[in-house]
């Protein structure tokens, strides 16, 4: 095990290397990573929520929150597999992500498609070899209550956001079984706890207690492979698909009145909740559900 000492004065070296201001944390952490396995040095707890080695596969990766996690487990070491219909936006999404010193294949695939599906979970087995974790960020919905709502704007929705985690989970999963290890990540909604006064959207809520409880379902099913099932609740978050909605006033003032923390989620908040169930300290965590929001749930 490492002294205290011995890695202060290793930490004390990457300042002096980077100390132009602005550290580039990737670039440190790499450098750190490279220098302790140089010296064939074991730094235990000091060092958590390393993704270096592990295949992370996110769906609907081509903008809001599936972008930001991307960049998120790319920082902590992740090589990826983005996916999602805009393959013009992968590409250029993936030459981002590699220079941040990592490898990325960008996949286009409709996650409500099973051969599509399929083929891309065979793709990502043929490029790496393995898949260690699996985030299912995407969705889309169609927004009506009961009473209005269509046969196919409720089939769209259930299809977007709780068929296409049943799709995904069941395509890569069976690779996770087979080399005992995997992380499954599911991103439900508050929604999917509770109802609301905002707005109608039946399906949306009902696709996301879905997920909640699938993941509860996969969690007790593929324990005995050593893969975990774990979903995140986000609260509001603005992205390309809720932004219009957030930022009216009527939704404004219905978010400071029901958010304790009285605002809506940053970019790059949803990260930190991702990134600790994809890493190997959360190895004891399965079926759980991590409301990420702002503690509206709490009231």
């Amino acid at each position: 095990m490492i002294c205290r000492g011995h890695l202060c004065n290793i930490q004390r070296s990457l300042g002096q290397k980077y100390n132009a201001g602005y550290i580039d944390k990737h670039k440190k952490t790499v450098a750190l990573s490279t220098m302790l396995k140089d010296e064939e040095i074991s730094i235990g707890g000091l060092y958590m929520f390393d993704l270096h080695g592990r295949v992370a596969v996110i769906t609907g990766a081509s903008s809001g929150l599936g972008l930001q996690m991307s960049k998120g487990f790319a920082e902590q070491g992740a090589d990826l597999v983005i996916m999602a219909r805009r393959i013009d936006r992968l590409e250029k999404i993936a030459e981002q992500i590699k220079a941040l010193g990592v490898r990325c294949l960008p996949i286009r695939c409709d996650v409500t498609d099973s051969e599509a599906v399929n083929r891309a979970a065979e793709e990502a087995i043929e490029f790496y070899g393995k898949i260690d974790i699996l985030v299912n960020n995407a969705g889309a919905s169609k927004n009506a209550g009961v009473l209005d709502m269509t046969d196919e704007e409720w089939d769209f929705t259930i299809q977007a956001d709780l068929t296409s985690v049943f799709k995904a989970t069941r395509a890569f999963a069976r690779y996770m079984a087979e080399k005992k290890y995997g992380r499954i990540i599911n991103i439900a909604s508050i929604y999917g706890q509770v109802g609301n006064t905002a707005m109608d959207t039946v399906a949306y809520h009902s696709s996301k207690g879905g997920v909640v409880n699938f993941t509860r379902a996969v969690a007790a099913e593929l324990a005995k492979y050593n893969v975990t099932c774990n979903a995140i609740s986000p609260g509001y978050f603005e992205t390309e698909l809720t932004v219009d909605t957030l930022r009216t006033e009527a939704f404004t003032n219905f978010m400071k009145a029901s958010v304790p923390l009285g605002r809506y989620g940053h970019e790059g908040e949803l990260n930190a909740a991702a990134i600790f169930l994809a890493s190997d300290e959360a190895s004891y965590i399965t079926g759980q559900n991590i409301k990420v929001d702002g503690g509206y749930t709490s009231v």
